[in-house]
């Protein structure tokens, strides 16, 4: 992949799949605990997004580093 565009664009695409697969890892809803006025039962107590954040960065950086060597070593 010769183009920083296309490497950003597939950055973006494997930090956004991965994302989704690390949102739900601990979470707590409030049926579980103390249920805040006037929210919903099933919202997460605490959410945890910055770190959420973090683990889908250092994921997908492994990920995308896999998948640049894979790109550059195979000819089709």
């Amino acid at each position: 992949m010769d183009s920083i565009v296309g490497m950003l664009a597939l950055y973006f695409i494997i930090w956004w799949i991965t994302l989704f697969a690390v949102l739900p890892l601990g979470i707590r809803g409030q049926w579980e605990g103390e249920v805040v006025p006037g929210t919903e039962p099933g919202a997460p107590q605490r959410p945890g997004l910055r770190r959420k954040i973090l683990i889908t960065s250092a994921i997908s950086v492994v990920i995308f580093i896999v998948v640049m060597i894979i790109i550059n070593t195979v000819t089709l």
